[in-house]
């Protein structure tokens, strides 16, 4: 990653100049967005790629297309060389020329606007010229075919093509996508306006070739489940890297990991009755053992036989260890796990070294392998041996395996013809982790140590959840257009909420009259509390007479309740923008107090009201600095109580960034929607109208909050708007529709929200 950045630097103006010289772009749109672009490169490229970013930039400013071509990619590039890395410039440059010298430069606008959705979807540099070479052989097989002109005129379905090119990858993979492309060109050759329908997936039939091709377990649809499962289990935090599965089919592509990550097939179908989904997990779990308990050794003294039987037993090793820990993984290895016969290989023809190995590990990993060779039942001993008391090592291993292949080598091994039927492991990796070889140099070494330092995600933020976003212009979904990152809110002194609750004592001795009204009658009782709202006296009784007779007595005497007629989830969702940092006068004290001050007196009031009603609430704030980075921050969640935790949270908050209401809202409403209540509610804190950096169309993001909010009524979420901004009246009902409330005094912020939360449910 580049060290250079703005922020902080003294010259910037100057350095400013170079780089807008450089550009050498006059259009007045580019001159509004340069510098915000130009800090986002800074952010990910090298010298050499902001150079190369740059040189690129001219040459589409003066290609003779306009501003498009020029904003999209300054705009998109650093967000697809994030994904893909810096080197990825050149093959993109390729296409753009190509593009540039046929009859198809109209298209270089929507193919750059989609490009980062693309490389998201993709997640690797291998995918992405795949998609690229895809795209060259669609423009060339459709550009001038009509009526046997070639190269006449453009294409009528390639801008149809990128416009559709991240929906069509949310449910293909590359092989798929090239299959369903194929087959529009191959059925309407000559016919332009069925190529549109087809390519805009607008005709039945491109929809039908589309389910067909869409088969499998994707790894793009399951990578944040996978993540889970990888930092959960095995407190990896590795980047998962697709790549084709059909690439190199013979012999067959295996997982492996390599300092950009853990590299994984982009797709995966149900094998020997282990669907796609437990796949991934069992070569993940291959893998994470690796990582914790391998050890690489020099490849240069061993040879090629021996490194195979090494790698045999270092995966057997390996697998002895996960099932100790996850012993419920058996069942799926044992049905991935090749099962040889015993007398298959003829060692007259064949070399039948790895097919031996196989029988091994299978001898390993199923005590009821059947075997009856006698080096091969030694063998299991003898490894069993190895690991009885400890977790052994790599070396000692090692040792074993070489031992295996004096005992039992045969002349026969040295034979061209391999036999390899039931002797491959489609879920195990290729063990090039396992080697190291004394002819790297000292750069490469030091290249490969540094490298996956830098590329450790960063360590409190989870994956991010892509949402799309709506273009209330064209009437569709921009997809994959946001990335949303959650995290945990950092945590503070509670002690500062407290003194909030405290000096607010008589709004909430109030409050407690009213909340008595609203709480459910249909009380029940939940015994044996150490603390509780009353005694309970039977136990305390016993307790006494415990401890008169000697005996321990029962600590847990007081009992509490719970309410069952009262069935609704609340999530309240606030905004932590920047504005919140803005002063208001506070007219009780005559003093000034900022708004994000006032709404953490507010919260307080409203969570310690929910929490007496005892009605299930989760707060979170948000907050965004672009589309890229929509920041999700989690406060409360449902399982946890009203307590120091998440009063620590609430002290914490900060006000920073801006505001992208629908995608906050629509990540939300994936927690509230899975609450079972009757009614579920979700009130939304703003002092402002929903806006971002990146954002020059002041109706572009209202629009898209008015769609989310249509999408939680469907869900059976009803949104509630209380907004701190006196001239909220211009947008707020455009958006919310009469379901919103304007606090003009917002020094009453902190009286006025638990009374409207009241009055939503009563």
């Amino acid at each position: 990653m580049a060290e250079h950045t703005a922020d902080g630097r003294t010259g910037w103006p100057e350095r400013l100049q170079v780089y807008r010289a450089q550009l050498d772009c006059r259009f007045p749109q580019v001159g509004e967005v340069f510098e915000r672009c130009l800090v986002d490169a800074l952010a990910v490229l090298s010298v050499e790629g902001v150079n190369a970013y740059l040189d690129c930039g001219r040459f589409l400013g003066r290609m003779g297309r306009g501003v498009e071509p020029v904003l999209a990619f300054l705009e998109e590039w650093p967000s697809i060389a994030g994904t893909l890395g810096e080197g990825s410039l050149p093959m993109v440059s390729r296409t753009i020329h190509a593009l540039w010298k046929s009859p198809n430069a109209k298209a270089i606008t929507p193919f750059l606007q989609n490009l980062a959705a693309v490389a998201r979807r993709l997640g690797s540099r291998e995918q992405m010229q795949r998609y690229l070479n895809l795209t060259l052989d669609l423009m060339e097989r459709t550009s001038g075919s009509i009526h046997g002109i070639h190269k006449t005129f453009a294409s009528p379905c390639l801008a149809d093509f990128f416009a559709q090119s991240p929906r069509l990858l949310n449910n293909l993979a590359i092989v798929g996508l090239t299959n369903w492309v194929d087959y529009g060109i191959r059925n309407y050759p000559n016919h332009p306006e069925r190529q549109h329908a087809y390519f805009s997936l607008q005709s039945a039939d491109s929809r039908a070739v589309l389910q067909r091709e869409r088969h499998g377990t994707l790894l793009v649809d399951n990578e944040r489940r996978l993540d889970f499962y990888l930092r959960a289990l095995w407190h990896d935090n590795a980047p998962l890297v697709p790549y084709a599965t059909d690439l190199d089919p013979l012999p067959k592509s295996l997982p492996y990991y390599d300092p950009s990550g853990i590299r994984l097939p982009d797709v995966l179908d149900e094998e020997r009755g282990v669907a796609g989904i437990d796949r991934y997990r069992a070569m993940l779990a291959h893998i994470a053992g690796h990582r914790r308990w391998s050890e690489a050794m020099f490849a240069d003294n061993f040879s090629p036989m021996q490194r195979l039987a090494i790698e045999t037993f270092e995966d057997s090793r390996v697998e002895t260890l996960i099932l100790r820990t996850y012993p419920g993984l058996r069942r799926i290895f044992l049905a991935l796990h090749p099962k040889p016969v015993e007398d298959a290989c003829d060692p007259q023809t064949h070399s039948c070294l790895r097919h031996r190995l196989a029988m091994l590990s299978r001898a390993l990993l199923d005590p009821q392998h059947g075997y009856q060779g006698a080096p091969l039942r030694e063998f299991v001993v003898r490894f069993q041996e190895t690991m009885a008391h400890s977790e052994s090592s790599s070396e000692e291993v090692a040792a074993l395996a070489l031992a295996y292949i004096a005992r039992t080598r045969r002349q026969s091994d040295q034979l061209p013809n391999v036999h390899f039927t039931d002797a491959e492991f489609g879920y195990r990796d290729d063990n090039r982790h396992l080697w190291r070889f004394h002819e790297l140099s000292d750069d490469e070494e030091m290249f490969d140590e540094l490298r996956p330092a830098a590329m450790v995600a960063e360590p409190d933020r989870l994956p991010p959840r892509h949402y799309a976003e709506w273009d209330y212009q064209s009437q569709t979904y921009r997809p994959d257009w946001v990335s949303l990152y959650e995290s945990l809110h950092p945590t503070s002194d509670a002690g500062v909420i407290d003194r909030l609750l405290a000096k607010h004592a008589a709004l909430a001795r109030r409050l407690k009259r009213l909340l008595d009204l609203l709480r459910p009658q249909e009380r029940v009782r939940i015994r044996y509390q150490e603390d509780g709202s009353e005694l309970d006296l039977d136990v305390a009784i016993r307790s006494l007479i415990d401890f008169k007779g000697g005996a321990t007595p029962e600590l847990r005497i007081n009992m509490s309740h719970r309410t069952s007629g009262r069935n609704l989830a609340v999530l309240l969702l606030l905004d932590l923008s920047e504005s919140l940092a803005d002063q208001v006068k506070v007219s009780a004290s005559g003093g000034e107090q900022s708004i994000l001050e006032l709404s953490q007196e507010a919260v307080s009031l409203l969570a310690w009201s929910i929490d007496q009603l005892g009605d299930p609430f989760a707060i979170a704030g948000f907050h965004s600095d672009t589309r890229h980075d929509v920041r999700y921050l989690h406060i409360k969640g449902y399982s946890e109580c009203w307590g120091d935790t998440v009063k620590g949270r609430l002290a914490a908050m900060q006000a920073g960034y801006s505001t992208r209401i629908g995608a906050a809202m629509r990540h939300a409403a994936h927690y509230l929607g899975s609450q079972k209540a009757e009614k579920k509610l979700m009130l939304v804190l703003t002092d402002g109208r929903p806006s971002d950096v990146d954002v020059q169309d002041e109706r572009l993001l209202i629009e898209d909050a008015r769609k989310a909010v249509a999408e939680l009524d469907q869900k059976g979420i009803f949104t509630y708007c209380i907004s701190l901004d006196r001239k909220a009246d211009d947008y707020v009902s455009d958006i919310f529709g009469r379901r919103y409330s304007v606090i003009d005094q917002i020094e009453r912020l902190p009286e006025r929200l638990p009374e409207l939360f009241m009055a939503l449910t009563k």
